[in-house]
């Protein structure tokens, strides 16, 4: 029991640390628990206490979390602005494609890198 009580504290605060390292405003106790729980719905065990494995866990349990985060958000209709004035305009950009054209037949600086 005492193990579990332990582990529960070491993921709570954890939880907590990464969540504050991400926003500025403090999370409320609620809001850490709720984290947990929804670790462990994805999988993670707090009271297995196997040292060798624990980071592995958890930053597999957080990764499949914040998968199941981006699926609710995209699942959620977008909010239509209703000021009146332009929107920022969300989406994807591209970069440029490599310059390769050639000035007098020579050739880019890290040819055949």
């Amino acid at each position: 029991m005492k193990s579990l009580i332990q582990a529960t504290i070491v993921a709570s605060s954890l939880a907590a640390s990464i969540a504050f390292a991400q926003t500025n405003a403090p999370k409320t106790r609620a809001e850490v628990r709720a984290e947990l729980v929804q670790l462990e719905k994805s999988g993670y065990n707090p009271a297995a206490r196997d040292d060798a494995t624990y980071p592995a866990d958890l930053q597999a349990a957080e990764v499949r979390v914040a998968a199941q985060n981006e699926e609710t958000n995209a699942a959620r209709p977008p909010v239509a602005d209703a000021s009146g004035n332009g929107g920022v305009v969300s989406g994807t950009t591209q970069s440029s494609a490599r310059h390769t054209a050639s000035i007098d037949g020579m050739k880019p600086t890290y040819f055949g890198q």
